[in-house]
């Protein structure tokens, strides 16, 4: 009796140890996720609870988020990166940025075929993983996805394409100054001329009818985010930044763009302090109701149609796609990618191979995030309507333009210099000139 009594102690105490031993290890490995800061944070930490709660104990290790200011985000991540920093074993990074990081992030693919999670992949809408490969290799996890619609005043369109006076009046318009008498059409059929002519035919100065004082709102602010609105006019028109590897500025797909956005400019068809404006101003332009059409990010529909922040306005917004032949909307992901320098590289895998998983991108969804991912975007349309449009068009419609190291700073050539022919300062020609030639130099030092 005492013998089997002094076995039933050392098994017990055995099996203490084991499970101090094995909570131990569960919270001394700890895979720390740099993460932006604000909303998309707050969602994924909806996940990390998750996690943490439910899988951590099964798979060895915690996860924890680590934040940093949004001011100068990119400059600090990459800067730890650099010095090949341990501090965090994930990386965030988006489209923009992911050919600059790639020297010290790990491609993606092995790990995922190792872990026999490729599959997981499939989840995603093509052109987001796209968004985030370099040289072909995958270095991101796609988390959410940012993409352009049209937005437009249904009640307004409703009458252009019924009301026989304004159908005239849209013709004469566009003939004086487009050089072409169009026909209305509704948005979903919008070339770049169509645009054109409702900015001007929506504007008071130019039509006294207009219900409107303004046509559409412009982002016209030196900022590379702008300069992913105009460029889906630069797509729809047929053009790109580079074809065969050079600079295609100069190209009539170009023109076309840029001369489109200096008709809606001198004829004063947007705001007159548009040179101002980014995402905020052009959405509280819209909101205010002095503006009949914009093109914008997808997060402004949102906030458009909140009745208690745009009470006349909320049941009147539609969203189309971009005019242009074809149409086109820029695409850029934020994401997740393994820090190369981690210690912890298989465990952050892990995580990730999970956070690839359409359970995870539901949580994800649900909580405020916005993933590429079709089957969970099309089943929040009770809740969020637009979502299904969103991965409809990105699918559709969407383009890369670019994920070199590059990248950036040709944002910022074509902002400098486009602005500058926004401003007045210079005429079309000599604005896509100048753009050409720096991001020729861009690329030659590369």
């Amino acid at each position: 009796m005492k013998s089997g009594l002094r076995w039933l102690l050392v098994a017990s105490a055995a099996l203490a140890v084991s499970l101090v031993t094995t909570v131990a290890a569960v919270a001394e490995t700890t895979v720390t996720v740099a993460y932006w800061p604000g909303p998309e944070s707050d969602a994924m930490q909806q996940v990390v609870n998750w996690w943490n709660a439910n899988k951590a104990a099964q798979e060895g290790f915690r996860v924890r988020l680590l934040t940093f200011t949004r001011q100068d985000y990119f400059t600090r991540e990459m800067t730890a990166l650099a010095a090949a920093s341990t501090e965090f074993d994930v990386a965030f990074t988006t489209t923009y940025i992911v050919g600059e990081m790639a020297p010290y992030l790990e491609p993606l693919d092995n790990h995922f075929e190792r872990l026999g999670a490729s599959d997981n992949l499939k989840v995603y809408i093509p052109s987001s993983l796209d968004s985030l490969r370099f040289n072909g290799k995958l270095y991101g996890i796609p988390t959410d996805v940012s993409n352009h619609f049209l937005y437009y005043r249904k009640d307004l369109i409703q009458r252009l394409v019924s009301d026989r006076i304004w159908q005239q009046r849209y013709r004469e318009i566009s003939q004086k100054y487009l050089g072409k008498a169009l026909e209305p059409k509704q948005p979903s059929e919008w070339g770049i001329d169509d645009y054109v002519a409702a900015s001007l035919f929506f504007t008071q100065s130019i039509n006294p009818d207009s219900p409107t004082q303004y046509g559409t709102v412009l982002q016209l602010k030196n900022l590379i985010f702008n300069v992913m609105v105009w460029n889906d006019l630069l797509w729809g028109a047929g053009g790109k930044w580079l074809e065969n590897g050079e600079p295609a500025l100069t190209s009539p797909a170009a023109v076309k763009a840029l001369d489109a956005y200096g008709i809606i400019i001198r004829n004063r068809a947007t705001p007159p302090d548009s040179l101002n404006y980014e995402f905020a101003e052009a959405n509280a332009a819209f909101g205010s109701g002095r503006v009949a059409t914009m093109v914008q990010w997808s997060a402004a529909y949102h906030q458009l149609t909140d009745k208690r922040s745009f009470p006349g306005l909320s049941d009147k917004v539609a969203l189309g796609p971009v005019p242009g032949n074809p149409h086109a909307t820029h695409v850029h992901s934020l994401g997740l990618g393994i820090n190369a320098a981690s210690p912890r590289k298989e465990q952050a895998a892990r995580f990730l191979a999970f956070l690839a998983s359409r359970q995870a991108m539901e949580l994800y969804a649900k909580s405020g995030g916005l993933p590429p991912v079709s089957a969970v975007l099309s089943g929040m349309a009770n809740t969020r309507p637009e979502f299904p449009l969103v991965a409809e068009h990105v699918e559709k419609y969407g383009y890369v333009e670019h994920t070199g190291p590059e990248t950036r700073a040709i944002l910022q050539a074509l902002a400098d210099h486009l602005s500058a022919a926004w401003a007045g300062k210079v005429g079309t020609t000599e604005a896509l000139k100048r753009a050409n030639e720096a991001v020729h130099e861009i690329l030659r030092k590369k």
